[in-house]
């Protein structure tokens, strides 16, 4: 399965408006492999918003990252658009900007061309966006992640 999830977050460095972006979304104690985008057949997709327990606090989760960690005072957008073709197999575009409009923008163009290189249709195209209003003193994020079936242990 794959699970649509997403969070903000602000403090007072980079890392940890991440790290507080990836807690909101559920993914903050796993390890993330990033993908390429391309979605498998036969795999359901389901927006969840925060992940379930998906393992072992450590273990690597495979994911499709959007992220866009932006400095004190501005405000942070990502999102992640995809297709599926008839056979099940689809791709992700992920897109991140301070402005959430050019996000779906860049969302919308970035699909077509993917789907044009994969000779997929496009015309059902869904989209997650996700904005975090800025901070004046602190770093914002936003993220959304597809996450790929369960974690599994790294070593």
């Amino acid at each position: 399965m794959i699970r649509l999830v997403w969070g903000t977050g602000h403090a007072s460095t980079e890392k940890a408006s991440f790290d507080l972006a990836l807690a909101d979304a559920g993914v903050h104690q796993y390890n993330l492999r990033e993908l390429s985008s391309v979605i498998p057949a036969g795999v359901d997709l389901q927006r969840v918003g925060s992940a379930p327990d998906l393992g072992s606090t450590g273990n690597a989760v495979d994911v499709v990252l959007a992220r866009q960690t932006s400095p004190p005072g501005a405000r942070a957008a990502a999102g992640l658009a995809w297709v599926r073709g008839e056979d099940g197999t689809g791709v992700f575009y992920e897109v991140a900007d301070t402005d959430p409009e050019t996000v779906g923008e860049l969302l919308r163009a970035g699909i077509e061309r993917g789907c044009y290189i994969r000779d997929l249709d496009y015309g059902d195209v869904e989209t997650e966006i996700v904005t975090a209003e800025s901070a004046p003193d602190e770093y914002t994020t936003a993220v959304v992640l597809a996450t790929y079936g369960e974690s599994e242990p790294l070593v």
